[in-house]
C-alpha cells in the first residue's frame, strides 16, 4: 500500500480518480467561504459550492467501469454490470432541495439587506447587540457559587413595582 505513493503511483491513483480530487477541492473551497466569509450571499455561495462537492461524490461512487443502464430488455435478464440508479434518484432529489434552500436563503438575505443595510455577520451582530436583539458577550462578572440568580436577572414580585397583577401589571392609564 505504502509501496504504490513512493514509486509514484499516488500520482497515477490521482490522474485516474480526477472526480474525487475535484470533491474534495470543491468541498474545502465551499467550507472555506462558509467559515471565513463575513458576506452573508457569499457564505450561500459557499452553501452552494459545498452541496456540488457532495452530488459530485455520489455522482463519482455509483460509477461502475463497463457498466450499463439497469433496464431489464425484453428477452430476459442478461448477466453484466448494472449502474445503480439509487444515487443519480437521491443526487436529483438533492439539487431540488438545493435550490428550494439557496432561493429562501436569497430571500432572507434580501429581506436583512433592506431592514438592516448591510450582509456583512460582523456588522450585523452589532446592529442586533444595539438593538437588544442578542445579548452582549458576558462581562468579566465571577459566575456566583450558590447558584443563585444575578440581581439583575431576577424578576421583580409584583408588590415591588407597584404593578396590581389583577389590572394586567400595567401602569394607570
Amino acid at each position: 500500500m505504502f509501496a504504490l505513493a513512493s514509486t509514484g503511483g499516488a500520482v497515477e491513483i490521482l490522474a485516474t480518480r480526477h472526480a474525487y480530487v475535484a470533491f474534495a477541492l470543491l468541498l474545502c473551497i465551499g467550507l472555506y467561504m462558509m467559515i471565513a466569509n463575513p458576506n452573508l450571499v457569499k457564505k450561500i455561495i459557499g452553501l452552494n459550492l459545498f452541496q456540488t462537492a457532495i452530488f459530485l461524490l455520489f455522482i463519482a461512487s455509483a460509477y461502475v467501469d463497463g457498466g450499463s443502464i439497469p433496464i431489464v430488455p425484453t428477452g430476459g435478464p442478461e448477466g453484466g454490470l448494472y449502474v445503480s440508479p439509487l444515487p443519480h434518484v437521491l443526487v436529483l432529489t438533492a439539487i431540488v432541495v438545493g435550490v428550494s434552500l439557496t432561493a429562501v436563503a436569497l430571500a432572507l438575505c434580501i429581506r436583512i439587506y433592506d431592514e438592516y443595510g448591510t450582509l456583512r455577520t460582523d456588522t450585523l451582530r452589532q446592529l442586533l447587540r444595539d438593538e437588544g436583539s442578542i445579548p452582549s458577550p458576558r462581562s468579566a462578572e465571577a459566575p456566583r457559587a450558590s447558584g443563585e440568580p444575578s440581581p439583575s436577572s431576577a424578576a421583580p414580585a409584583p408588590g415591588e413595582t407597584g404593578d396590581d397583577p389583577a389590572d394586567g401589571g400595567g401602569a394607570d392609564d
